[in-house]
Parts: C-alpha cells; structure tokens; sequence
C-alpha cells in the first residue's frame, strides 16, 4: 500500500520557513477560483514538484490555501475514511501542507497569474501535456457573418512566410485540436478606432475603450492553405457586452490581436460513453470537438439556448467517427476534407431552451432534471462528461452530475467560460 502523505520528518515541503505572505482582498477570490476550475493543474503541481505519485493522487483532497511571495502552499489531506484509517496506523498526518516555489518572488496578486502560469507551464512540459502559451499573433479580418440568430462568425487568416518550415506552420495555427482559446486584445482595436476617429472630444474617445480589455474565445476551425493560415472563430452576441461589440465593430481589412494561447483538456472522452454540455459560449467548441471525435461511441449533447433559433448551430456540424480508422492528430490536409463531406453524423442533441439568460443554480437544477428523464428513458450510461458554462452553473452543476452520475472528479469536467455580472 502506498503512502498517500509523508510523515513530518519526510516532508521537506512543508511551510517550515519565514515566508512573507501577501496581503490583499482580491486573493480570497483568486484562492477561491483556482480551488473550484483549476484542481487538475494543483494535482501537477503536486506530481511534478513534489515526492506524492500518480497513484496517490487519486486518494487526495487538494486546495490552495496561502499565496506567498515567494510561492504558494498546497494543503494534502486523504480523500476517504478508508485511507486515513491506513494513515493514522502508519502515524501520518491527517493533512499536510506543500509549498511550492515561484520562479520569480512576487509583491502584488497582479503579479500572480505570471508565475502561476510559469508553474503550469514546468509542471505541463514534464508532464507531456499540452500548456498555456504567452504568444502574441496578429490576424487579418476577411469577413464577418451570422452563422445561427447570434452567432457573429468571424472569418481570419495569418500570412505564412515562404520559408517556413512545416514544423513552423503546424504550429503557427493549430488545425486539429478542439477547445483551444485564443485571448484576443480588444484594447487593440479600440486604439486603432481611436487614432483614426475624427473627434475632439475627450470623453467621446474614451467611449471607444471596452469595459474589458481582453477575452478569450475558441478556435471554431483553422485549415492552411499554399499562402496562409484560414480560422474561423464564433462570437455569441448576448446583450452589450464587451467581446460582442468588439466584434461587431470589425471590419474586412482590420486586424485582431491575440496574447495568449489555452488548450482545452478533453483527452478523457476518447472512451466510454460521453456527455458534452454547452451553453451559446461553448458551442463552437463542442462542434469542433465532434469534427475531431475520437471516440468509437456517439456522445449526446445537451445544448442549452436561450432562443430556439440558436438550436440550429449544430445543423451543419459532421461528426467523424473514429471507426473509419483516420488519425486527425497526423493530418496535413484541410480539416474540412476529413468532416463535412462525411455521413456518420449520429451525435444526438438534447435541446434545452430557456428564453432568458443562461446563468445561476437553477440553469444548473434545470439540465440535470432534463438529463434524468432523458437517461431513465433511454437507459443510457454516462463514463465521461466535458460541458463548458456561466459560473454560477458550472458550480452548482458538477456536484449534481456526479452524483447523479456516480462519475470521479477527473471524470467530469465542467469548466467556466463566462461570468453573469
């Protein structure tokens, strides 16, 4: 039987220095969001800097609880009776703290994201995993159109340079991954319409400015052609909302800029039966998620919309199967080759329509009614789930579905795309 925790002596980890904590408001929610959307990456942490293995981390609870400027501390304590009965015979502790070091001492929270995502990145790379990429890139608009009631799809190329090589082209623009985020400046474009507006008044050009400097929005589809690097990238438009107005504003001939790159965790699904769960936010990534199935099982899709007219987002999408045997990860050719022209489209869609904005508790109450008259209708048996919503949701939906599920924590993953202010 493995030891889940070390003992004091062991433990070389532990908070036994005089570091210098930080002291701010803004960190109790900052503690607060990476204990409730990001356990996965304090996990890695955990695996990678410090003695716990894979195969205890299944066995433990884990939350940050202190953010220092010199790093954080992650506090360990076994996930079930059952293994703190083992721990307590073995005179270990019942919980246990691990500090881990930033590259860089910090003075201020606004520093934090820096090196925790400077953490996230060592600890991905000696993992094998796909991580957060601080890269600037610069598209071209070519066109904007709707592709359902409010859905603005936003047509994008990259020019490639005629000596680059093909390792430099795949990974310019990725063209067959699912969920993978771009955070675009809006700030950019609102200085570009400020230095060409013809106004005097100042008040007028602050106007120009977002109420929001940056969002991220998913990658809908990218395919490269002898010149350049075509994406697709789909703004749900609900309300005045910063990033709907930014993208409304576009126009053929301007530029978006983009300073950050996120891959989307999605290698659970490829067995057992799947659930995806979108809202108008995620869509674009659940299409493309079943462009790329590599599942040989169909997943149903729950589909929450606050207009019956935006149900008909997935109409045009083609799920591939990986039955037919085609591997998209080594594909060079254009993604559209290898999905729409295929029949085996046989993802079902549950739709939830709601005519009111799809936020909060109830949102949540809602679809694990509908998918419990659904499941006991169908006698289906859900192994895996990914959804994507607003945060009030996410939260209130993930103890709900693996109750009702009897799923692992690893096994459901619902994450937050938005935030109902």
């Amino acid at each position: 039987m493995a030891n889940i925790l070390l003992s004091s002596e062991r433990n070389s980890y532990s908070t036994d220095r005089p570091y210098t904590p930080l002291n701010a408001p803004e960190l109790q929610d900052i503690i607060s969001h990476i204990n409730e959307e990001h356990i996965d990456e304090l996990l890695g942490f955990l695996q990678v800097f410090t003695p716990i293995s894979t195969a205890e981390l299944n066995n433990i609870e884990v939350r940050l609880t202190t953010v220092y400027a010199e790093g954080i501390d992650i506090q360990v304590q076994p996930k079930n009776v059952e293994y703190q009965s083992i721990m307590a015979q073995n005179q270990f502790e019942q919980s246990q703290t691990f500090f881990i070091a930033f590259a860089d001492s910090i003075t201020h929270p606004d520093e934090l994201q820096v090196q925790y995502i400077a953490l996230k990145q060592k600890a991905d790379k000696k993992l094998g995993k796909k991580t957060i990429k601080l890269t600037k890139q610069v598209f071209d608009v070519q066109d904007s159109y709707r592709v359902s009631k409010n859905m603005l799809r936003l047509q994008l190329s990259m020019p490639i340079p005629s000596n680059a090589s093909k390792v430099e082209r795949a990974a310019s623009v990725p063209t067959n991954e699912a969920g993978y985020a771009y955070l675009f400046d809006l700030d950019h474009n609102a200085l570009t319409q400020e230095a060409t507006a013809d106004t005097t008044d100042s008040s007028e050009e602050n106007n120009l400015r977002p109420a929001r400097s940056h969002c991220y929005y998913t990658l809908r589809k990218a395919w490269q052609t002898s010149t350049d690097m075509q994406a697709l990238v789909d703004v749900f438009l609900h309300g005045d909302t910063p990033g709907g107005s930014w993208a409304q504003s576009l126009q053929s001939g301007d530029t978006v800029v983009t300073k950050r790159e996120f891959p989307e965790k999605t290698e659970h699904l490829r067995d057992g039966q799947a659930l995806l769960i979108a809202d108008e936010t995620s869509m674009p990534t659940v299409a493309r998620l079943l462009e790329l199935w590599k599942n040989p099982k169909p997943p149903l899709v729950v589909c929450v919309t606050q207009h019956i007219a935006d149900q008909r987002y997935f109409d045009a999408v083609k799920m591939r199967s990986s039955l037919d045997g085609i591997d998209n990860d080594n594909s060079d050719t254009d993604s559209d080759c290898n999905t729409e022209s295929r029949k085996d489209d046989h993802f079902t869609v549950l739709p939830i329509v709601t005519n009111q904005a799809n936020s909060g508790a109830e949102l949540a109450t809602l679809i694990d009614s509908q998918l419990a008259d659904y499941l006991t209708h169908k006698s289906l048996q859900i192994d895996k789930v990914w959804g994507a919503l607003e945060a009030n949701t996410a939260k209130a939906l993930r103890p709900l579905l693996k109750d009702r599920l009897a799923l692992s924590r690893t096994d459901v993953v619902v994450k937050v795309y938005w935030r109902h202010d």
